[in-house]
């Protein structure tokens, strides 16, 4: 019989937490240990989310964790907090990391974005940025991962590529994006875009000073020798899950749409998660909720010298807890 992993989940009661514990909870391979959060201890997880029918152990307070007997530490907690638990346990067990603290190669970045120092800047190059499909040979052979953001996992795996072999400009980028509200997390104020039963709000937010930028931005400098220029607008959108972004990118000389296309499928000719959509067919938000495909579909701009890109995800799964699992796959097969 197939030995189980198992595995801890700290901040398990949040938006990522739950999903995280959803998706883990129906796997075979998988054993579910601890559960820790900050406020919901002695409750059982079932009673938050009735998605999850599995028995697990009963919540505790996320401080009561110990190592032992633990393989891989889920850290699906707010920025900053992660830290603690990254200095009490690294090097003693795997970790995978949810929050913004290590996926930033620089401390001065992070203090910049998120107002105050890292606790452990010299644990920064130890975690590998687990952009699944596109640093699986990193991953499978690390320790320490650190989950992309949802905008960033939407944006980067259509424009890496293109960025790579050339096929698009490095500068004058748009970035338009939409996101349900859960990428938000569990504090946001739901009034803000439910007004009413018949009345629902939608609104941008944080233009071009999303604290996400510097991780597109970094992961993307990594493909071009180019200096990296580019416009980011995010949206809330009134629903749950989902997240739609759309890049407006100059072609580097002229391609037509069916060449880009043919290098889209050759760069993921081996991720099944990353549809390229070549037809008429619509690219929605059914199509990628509750699951962790990522799909990408071009449109002709009306400059030839210009090409449109969607990219669709679930912000909770590809965006998050699915990537995850992802990443956690990858490390227990090597």
């Amino acid at each position: 019989m197939k030995r189980k992993i198992s595995i801890a989940v700290l901040g398990s009661t949040g938006y990522v937490g739950l999903e995280l514990v959803y998706l883990l909870s129906n796997r075979k391979d998988i054993t579910i240990n601890f559960l820790g959060s900050e406020n919901s201890a002695n409750k059982k997880i079932n009673s938050i989310d009735p998605r999850i029918k599995k028995n697990l152990p009963s919540i505790k307070l996320n401080s009561q964790f110990k190592e032992k007997n633990i393989e891989i530490l889920f850290l699906a907690l707010p920025h900053k907090i992660s830290q603690d638990y990254v200095k009490k346990f690294y090097n003693k067990i795997k970790i995978i990391d949810l929050s913004a603290d290590f996926r930033l190669d620089s401390q001065l970045v992070y203090k910049e974005n998120y107002n105050q120092k890292h606790s452990c800047p010299e644990l920064l190059k130890e975690f590998v940025y687990g952009l699944f499909e596109v640093n699986f040979n990193l991953i499978k052979n690390s320790n320490n991962i650190a989950v992309p953001g949802c905008y960033p996992t939407s944006v980067l795996l259509p424009l890496i590529p293109l960025l790579k072999f050339k096929i698009i400009q490095s500068s004058n980028i748009i970035i338009d994006s939409k996101s349900g509200y859960s990428g938000a997390g569990k504090n946001f104020d739901k009034t803000n875009i439910f007004k009413s039963k018949i009345d629902l709000n939608f609104y941008n937010y944080n233009t071009n000073q999303h604290r996400h930028i510097c991780e597109i931005q970094q992961e993307l400098q990594k493909f071009t020798d180019d200096d990296v220029l580019f416009s980011f607008n995010p949206h809330i959108l009134p629903i749950y899950r989902g997240m739609m972004s759309t890049m407006y990118c100059d072609l580097t000389k002229k391609f037509s749409i069916k060449e880009i296309n043919r290098i889209l499928k050759k760069f993921y000719k081996d991720h099944k998660n990353i549809e390229i959509i070549e037809d008429n067919t619509r690219g929605d938000f059914n199509q990628i909720q509750h699951n962790n495909k990522c799909i990408i579909k071009l449109f002709k701009h009306y400059s030839s010298s210009k090409i449109i890109l969607v990219s669709l995800i679930d912000n909770l799964q590809k965006g998050a807890a699915g990537q995850a699992i992802q990443c956690m796959s990858a490390m227990i097969k090597n």
